[in-house]
């Protein structure tokens, strides 16, 4: 069964680099490739970043690239997404999730329509 657990967020200023975190469990990490989404109230949830289920191989949307950092820790169960140089447009709810997967990586796509866990709101601001 599908394990996801995220937190990490709050208020965070834009100087500020806090690190996400989403609890899974052994079934969910050896299954499945990781991924990070957002979504702003009133849109579309996007994809961030994703993470290969055995290579380590990762993926960004251009508008993260070089602030925020995906990795996972199988021996805690744990996949984070680091955040860095914040910028108001970060402040969302993010989530975790499985996500399909690619030629020896990972695509930022959920793997089920609709798994998905409670979420952690980041808010930056100044």
């Amino acid at each position: 069964q599908v394990q996801l657990v995220e937190s990490g967020g709050g208020l965070v200023q834009p100087g500020e680099s806090p690190t996400l975190s989403c609890a899974s469990n052994k079934f969910t990490l050896h299954h499945f490739a990781m991924g990070w989404f957002r979504q702003v109230s009133g849109k579309e949830r996007e994809g961030v970043s994703c993470i290969s289920r055995h290579s380590g191989n990762t993926n960004y949307v251009d508008a993260v690239k070089g602030r925020f950092t995906i990795s996972k820790d199988n021996a805690k169960l744990t996949v984070y997404l680091q955040l860095s140089n914040l910028k108001p447009e970060d402040t969302a709810d993010y989530y975790c999730a499985p996500v399909m997967p690619g030629q020896g990586s990972c695509v930022m796509t959920p793997y089920f329509d609709n798994y998905w866990g409670q979420g952690t709101r980041v808010t930056v601001s100044s």
